[in-house]
Order: structure tokens, then C-alpha cells, then sequence
């Protein structure tokens, strides 16, 4: 798996386009007594690099190790079918990452209680993403980001 800097989240953003993509999974693995890591599967595009072509869809898989807080609520009159937003952030030492709307524009920057009042979120020390080939791949490899 790819670690995940600080000062790589604009590059990441913009490689992979969230927006209008799907949350597929989310698991949370409890791996000693106080260690919690995060573990979210995401459908969503690569960035347009060719005018001509439909950008490729992408099976994405974030793990958040140290996870020090998380939030997965369903609220049952809203559909999730699809991602609205998709922030990433480092605050207080933590990677902050969720998958739905927080109400801020596009340029503005996530602070620690916008991430809180996500329904999706996680907070955690360590980010690591990787490109999960589709289950129907003969050749088992996944392709390169």
C-alpha cells in the first residue's frame, strides 16, 4: 500500500475524482486491545488526462491506522447512494478523511468539528490508499495509478 503524506492530499484530490463516486465498503478492524484501523472501499474515477476518453472507474482502497475517533451514521429518508463530497485533512497530528458533504465551498479547507459533524468519518494517524483490481481480473494484478 501507497502511505499517504501531508503534503500529498492536493496530488491525491486530484488524481481521482470522488465526487459522484461510491462508498462501497467500510470496515473497522479492532487489531490488539486499544488499536483501531479504518478501512473504506471506494468506487471512483481517475482524472480526465484525455479529452476524448471517459476517465476510467477505480476500485480504491483507504486504511487509517491508529484511528483515534470515527462516525459512520445512516440517516434512513437520506440516500447514500453516491459520494458528494470527499475531504481529506491533517489537524492536531491526525488524517481526517470523509465521504459526505460538509456544506463548505470547493476551495475552503475542512476544520477538526467539520469533519465531526460528517456521517462518514475517521481520524487516524496513518493514511494508506492502494488501487484494488476488480475481482474479474485473470491477471490478478492491480493496474497502476
Amino acid at each position: 500500500m501507497n502511505r499517504l503524506q501531508p503534503h500529498e492530499f492536493a496530488k491525491f484530490l486530484r488524481s481521482y475524482r470522488f465526487i459522484g463516486g461510491v462508498l462501497r465498503a467500510v470496515k473497522v478492524h479492532h487489531t490488539g486491545a486499544r488499536q483501531v484501523s479504518v478501512e473504506f472501499r471506494v468506487r471512483a474515477r481517475e482524472a480526465i488526462t484525455d479529452l476524448g476518453k471517459e476517465p476510467r472507474q477505480v476500485n480504491l482502497k483507504l486504511v487509517l491506522n491508529g484511528v483515534d475517533e470515527f462516525r459512520f451514521q445512516m440517516r434512513p429518508q437520506q440516500p447514500k447512494v453516491k459520494i458528494t463530497d470527499a475531504r481529506i485533512g491533517y489537524l492536531n497530528g491526525l488524517f481526517y478523511v470523509t465521504f459526505d458533504s460538509v456544506g463548505l465551498e470547493p476551495n475552503e479547507v475542512a476544520q477538526v468539528f467539520d469533519f465531526r459533524a460528517s456521517e462518514v468519518f475517521a481520524a487516524g494517524r496513518e493514511l494508506f490508499w492502494e488501487v484494488v483490481a476488480p475481482k474479474g481480473n485473470a491477471g490478478g494484478e492491480a493496474p497502476k495509478p
